[in-house]
């Protein structure tokens, strides 16, 4: 893993052991020569393991006796490229404690926002190419001074071949603008943008992989006028606080997520609150996305602010990729934010935040970027040169390199054109940086899908074969390839969408799978979508779909608050698309049935952004219990009585069990279903995968239940669940497949 300070440690070790030899960086790995006494040469090995950088990952260390030329002494040498073996970049690494420490209270480097060492700073967002020497970074214009020179070149200063290394007289600047003024003094620069958020206004700041907004978190009408200047609705707003116990009086944080919290990673974690922050900025639901500072002016800003907490989204209008360039920022920054602060370094890979989620005591990645990206997943198989897509919403694509999977960063919905010039650069950026040219292309079934359309052109330009997988079975597959499957198993995919091999939409899928094809057992039962994805966005048609279907035209509509809402012409129309097949695919998704309830309830009829009915249903459960509605899990899984037992609790006036009790449900479907196909096939080994996984209380059930009943258990943990590690699991199928 080159960016982590590995060669660095290793020549300190090797010279408190009195070893002689060399180190350097070649693409297959880390080669290190040591010539000495035996035993030390022992004990500099466990030392290699046992005190390793906090960001390096030794995966193995092979050891060959050689004969070779005497050495005098033990040096770092020249990076080497001996074959087209990727060499593993670091992802970008929070400040570390030396270098706050050092910000405080070291002549050369007082209060200087760049400060960083061979153990953090930034490493992927600034490389253009390897091997990661200075030169082939963003820093290269950034001339050493004597003083930074001479700590690059001292072995027992931790700035040693650190590659960003950099000072106030040699490194990036900070300046600010607001239309009046510009600064370039850092502490002018702090103290101005203290006065704008302690008056409530916007200020957009570069970060590490890309600008972002800002503004005081316990301010409702910045927050507000944040929303609304960039067209960002209702969609929650991350927050970062001010230190672990500012955090820790608004939200619950277990032992689990205060590990990740305060990891170099340093992502947004989804949290329980306990304490409200402004209400616009979750909006109704019961969990805060929260981060810590991960930048040394994160921390300097802090100082001046008198707020504990602000609001630090993506700088971009909504649903575009974050922004990069100065340029660009002034110009579509410029007309949200109140100032501008940006730096005169280059962001050469975009890169937004990472957000994660604790869930049955592990971390589950929802958006899989800074801190995480690029560092691969091991495989089991060789997926030789193969070049996955991915999907369209939440797109990642996958570099298949030998034994590894490299995933890009967050791209996003390829849909929106900003997008999918993003995936495009990104895909031209990760092909020379890992030395990539495909021998086979992978891509979503979905005819429509941008990234089939992209696939078929390059499949048909490189005259390399492609492969269409099916979306669910790629679910499956990611989560088989983070824990090494390759054997049958009981797949289960719960997602809203996904092309089925029928031509149907299919979300709701019990798969018996392997990494080479699968058989689709069961599913749930699925529901006309009248006006397609018009339906996914008003949710409250998904759920007069489900009682026309289920109850018929003589059902009182009127007496469910929702459709009376919605009123009887509306309705007429509806019933006339069903009965004419009018727009009206079928979908089996798991998420039409969260979408359903939450209207039932009122607690989302129409979405403002992308799964807000399920995650206000998820929301919505406020008591334990572990009553569930009754169901018929055939083939389909059908919900009928399911909704009538929900509308007789909702006349009842028994709506605060409802959310539970229908998360039971999912959960019991799934551990009856797992158990019907066990008995069939004698697999004990479960996977659970797709988008609905992210709902913690649906997989901590799911996932006690199935262990009750002794199965393995297995779900996502290295990708998302959701449709940012698909591209993983086409990876692993194409492989299969083309050997």
């Amino acid at each position: 893993m080159q960016g982590v300070g590995f060669r660095p440690f290793v020549y300190r070790t090797a010279a408190r052991h009195g070893l002689k030899g060399e180190v350097n960086n070649r693409t297959d790995g880390v080669a290190v020569i040591v010539q000495g006494d035996p035993a030390k040469v022992g004990d500099f090995r466990n030392d290699l393991l046992s005190h390793a950088p906090p960001a390096a990952d030794i995966k193995s260390i092979e050891v060959y006796p050689r004969l070779l030329q005497e050495f005098d002494s033990f040096s770092i040498t020249l990076s080497l490229n001996i074959d087209d073996q990727i060499t593993e970049v670091s992802p970008d690494i929070a400040v570390c404690p030396d270098c706050l420490s050092e910000m405080d209270h070291d002549p050369r480097r007082m209060d200087y926002p760049f400060i960083n060492c061979t153990n953090c700073g930034p490493r992927f967002s600034i490389i253009e190419s390897l091997p990661y020497d200075r030169s082939h970074t963003s820093m290269k214009p950034f001339r050493m001074c004597p003083g930074c020179q001479s700590e690059y070149n001292d072995i027992s200063d931790r700035r040693f071949h650190a590659q960003p290394v950099a000072c106030d007289l040699c490194g990036p600047r900070y300046t600010y603008s607001d239309g009046v003024k510009i600064l370039y003094d850092l502490k002018s620069i702090l103290r101005e943008t203290a006065a704008l958020v302690q008056a409530g206004k916007i200020v957009a700041i570069k970060g590490t992989g890309g600008y972002h907004l800002l503004c005081d978190a316990l301010n409702e009408d910045a927050v507000r006028t944040l929303r609304k200047k960039k067209q960002r609705e209702a969609r929650p707003f991350a927050v970062m606080f001010r230190n672990y116990d500012s955090l820790r009086e608004y939200c619950h944080a277990g032992r689990e997520e205060s590990a990740e919290l305060t990891s170099w990673r340093r992502p947004i974690m989804i949290l329980k609150q306990k304490k409200q922050l402004a209400p616009s900025v979750s909006n109704g639901l019961n969990t805060t996305g929260a981060m810590l500072p991960y930048m040394p002016v994160h921390y300097q800003l802090f100082r001046m602010l008198a707020t504990p907490v602000i609001v630090l989204t993506s700088g971009n209008i909504s649903d575009e990729p974050i922004i990069t360039d100065d340029v660009t920022a002034e110009a579509e920054l410029g007309k949200i934010a109140d100032a501008l602060i940006c730096y005169n370094r280059k962001i050469i890979n975009r890169c937004d935040d990472s957000v994660v989620r604790i869930i049955d005591n592990k971390t589950a990645l929802i958006r899989r970027s800074r801190g995480y990206v690029p560092r691969p997943v091991d495989l089991q198989l060789d997926a030789g040169n193969i070049l996955a897509l991915g999907a369209e919403q939440k797109n990642t694509f996958c570099l298949g390199k030998g034994k590894q999977a490299i995933l890009s960063q967050y791209i996003g919905d390829i849909r929106n054109l900003a997008a999918y010039e993003f995936m495009n650069e990104a895909l031209a950026r990760f092909s020379q940086l890992f030395r990539f040219t495909p021998e086979a292309i992978a891509c979503d079934l979905h005819p429509d899908y941008l990234s089939t359309r992209l696939a078929i052109e390059m499949s048909q330009e490189f005259r390399i074969p492609l492969f269409r997988i099916q979306h669910h079975h790629a679910h499956i597959a990611s989560c088989m390839a983070e824990h090494k499957l390759d054997e049958p198993v009981i797949g289960i995919s719960f997602d809203g969408t996904g092309y089925g091999t029928d031509g149907t939409i299919w979300g709701g899928e019990f798969l018996i799978a392997d990494l080479m094809d699968f058989t689709r057992y069961t599913y749930l039962d699925p529901v006309a979508l009248p006006g397609g994805d018009a339906a996914v966005r008003e949710p409250w048609k998904t759920a007069f779909s489900y009682m026309y279907k289920y109850f018929g035209s003589s059902f009182d509509f009127m007496s469910v608050k929702v459709f009376k809402q919605a009123g009887r012409e509306k309705l007429e129309l509806l019933a006339e698309m069903l009965d004419k097949n009018i727009n009206s695919p079928l979908s089996s998704g798991a998420g039409r049935l969260f979408d359903a309830v939450s209207a039932l309830l009122g607690l989302c009829s129409v979405e403002t952004f992308d799964s807000e009915a399920p995650l206000r249903l998820e929301s919505a459960i406020n008591e334990n219990a572990d009553e569930y509605y009754p169901f018929a899990a055939g083939r389909p899984v059908v919900f009928r009585e399911m909704f009538t037992s929900i509308l007789d609790d909702i006349r009842s006036g028994n709506t605060s069990v409802i959310p539970v009790k229908f998360h039971n449900t999912l959960a019991m479907v799934i551990l009856e279903v797992a158990e019907q196909m066990s008995r069939d096939t004698s697999i004990k080994k479960v996977v659970l995968s797709g988008g609905c996984f992210q709902n913690k209380y649906l997989l901590e059930k799911a996932c006690n239940l199935l262990r009750e009943k002794s199965f393995n258990v297995y779900t996502n943990n290295r990708v998302p669940s959701n449709d940012g590690g698909v591209s993983l699991g086409q990876v692993v199928i194409a492989s299969k497949r083309l050997k």
